[in-house]
């Protein structure tokens, strides 16, 4: 679908942000460069007739988005967890866009659910309730299972998104390679890698058996932490267009004034909040990538419930141990260390100096623990360390970009909560246990006697190898040989054993 076609969608964009009033609002949180600004301007002025009129009761960022079509709605969705990106003034006028969405008939829902299902609705359900939430991509419903009398909540994708959403990502690629052309100080930014991220997690979210899946890995990694809860899939009522959840009753994450008016205390939830995340990314390796308020509630009893498993954060073991390394770094204020962590990693080429990238990581750290607890940020940290990383030729790196936008989610959660929380002294403890199970003593124990176990398993393949070693050492081979294991063991002489065995768990590991 990608083609000049897409050229005439951008040119509706442009003309809709004018019509609303959206355009100057919107180049100015990004503050953007004259080209683009100039572009902007030829692309939406002369056509301000054609575009989308909107809700003119709505701020004008989300009226232009809601006008434009789901794509640009979940765009906007994004942004409304980056204030440190688009500013405090614009993530506020998008957050409305989290779950505040104009929803489709009930009707609608009931066939798209029939069909999915392949069942008459009143067969499973006693109850089905009008749309409770709606959101971009799908909306959610409350319905009570007839056989058990449990209420769930049942979320449906919108009629035709998967066509809507591929016509806007289309004409978005467009965009980045205008903005590639007219902009060249801002191909830093990789606009084409963050559309591609950006499609790809969105194509997974229209796919709910996907989210069913993470929701059901994620309640069982986190079945234990005192304080969280995930909801149980129905997997009998859940599909790729429908996925069936427990209810959660409680109250919204947003809503300050009733979590006090229930006695809760708002300074515990906010530092369990911020603990939780960083526990599920280090130790579980597998987080929520979308936690803002919206998705959260407080139980009555105070737990924390989490909604909406659409985006979802992995993190391997290395990447974990070198992600707390960092951390613990700078929590000691241990620069030096910090910097060989980044070397040994591969994060920054081994031509660079290591004692100036230490030097560049200082003037990070410092100014930032030098502020009171109330501005100490760790996603500011992050997002600091990726630009002084940068300049010494890191390469970008999606899953620790993704780590870094939820982290800052994630604290404007928990300010919102807590606003005097100091970020390093909750989050030490959680860094802390980790490096002292994860890096150390213990840790190297524990990985060579994982290292020797997997070794075991090719024990019933070491006569073989030595028969072909000596196969390969008689008879050299003229073409290239296809197995890379003879070529090892020939070349090695009395040592072509071990020396295979640590080819193999090379491989493996």
């Amino acid at each position: 679908m990608r083609g000049p076609h897409n050229i005439w969608r951008l040119v509706r964009t442009g003309a809709t942000l004018e019509r609303t009033g959206a355009m100057p609002v919107v180049l100015e949180a990004f503050s953007a460069p004259p080209s683009v600004r100039l572009a902007a301007r030829i692309l939406g002025w002369p056509f301000k007739w054609l575009g989308y009129k909107g809700d003119p009761n709505q701020p004008p960022a989300t009226r232009a988005l809601t006008a434009l079509g789901p794509a640009y709605i979940k765009f906007g969705q994004v942004l409304s967890t980056r204030p440190d990106v688009v500013g405090d003034e614009l993530a506020a006028q998008l957050r409305v866009l989290q779950d505040k969405l104009p929803p489709f008939p009930r009707a609608q829902a009931r066939d798209m659910i029939e069909r999915e299902l392949e069942i008459e609705l009143d067969t499973v359900f006693s109850h089905f309730s009008e749309p409770v939430a709606a959101a971009s991509i799908a909306q959610v419903h409350r319905a009570t299972l007839r056989e058990s009398g449990k209420d769930v909540a049942v979320k449906v994708l919108r009629p035709r998104i998967e066509r809507d959403f591929r016509k806007d990502v289309d004409a978005f690629y467009l965009a980045a390679r205008c903005v590639d052309l007219l902009a060249p100080g801002a191909r830093r930014l990789k606009p084409m890698d963050v559309i591609e991220h950006f499609d790809g997690v969105v194509r997974g979210e229209l796919d709910l058996r996907m989210e069913s899946s993470a929701a059901a890995e994620f309640k069982a990694n986190t079945e234990s932490d005192d304080g969280f809860r995930v909801p149980s899939v129905e997997w009998f009522a859940s599909s790729r267009r429908v996925m069936t959840l427990g209810w959660a009753e409680g109250i919204p994450a947003n809503d300050i004034a009733a979590i006090e008016a229930a006695g809760h205390d708002r300074h515990a939830l906010g530092e369990r909040v911020l603990q939780l995340f960083l526990k599920h990314a280090l130790r579980d390796g597998f987080f929520h990538a979308d936690m803002h308020q919206g998705n959260l509630k407080i139980a009555a009893n105070g737990d924390i419930i989490a909604l909406d498993f659409g985006i979802m954060g992995r993190l391997d073991e290395y990447t974990r141990r070198v992600y707390a390394e960092i951390l613990f770094g700078f929590i000691r204020k241990d620069y030096r260390r910090v910097a060989e962590v980044h070397f040994e990693a591969g994060y920054v080429p081994p031509d660079r100096d290591v004692d100036e990238f230490a030097r560049a990581l200082r003037s990070v750290g410092e100014p930032i623990f030098g502020m009171d607890a109330s501005r100490i940020s760790m996603g500011r940290l992050l997002s600091y360390l990726f630009e002084v990383t940068e300049r010494f030729g890191m390469e970008t790196r999606t899953e620790l970009i993704l780590l870094q936008r939820t982290m800052v989610v994630v604290e404007g959660v928990s300010r919102s909560l807590n606003p005097q929380i100091n970020i390093w002294e909750v989050a030490r403890p959680i860094v802390e246990d980790y490096i002292r199970d994860n890096i150390g003593p213990k840790a190297l124990l524990r990985d060579l006697t994982r290292t020797a176990i997997v070794l075991s398993r090719f024990g019933p393949k070491l006569p073989a190898m030595a028969e072909a070693a000596l196969i390969a050492q008689s008879v050299p081979a003229k073409d290239p040989v296809p197995s890379r294991w003879p070529w090892v063991l020939g070349g090695m002489g009395a040592g072509a054993v071990l020396m295979a065995l640590g080819v193999l768990l090379a491989e493996t590991l």
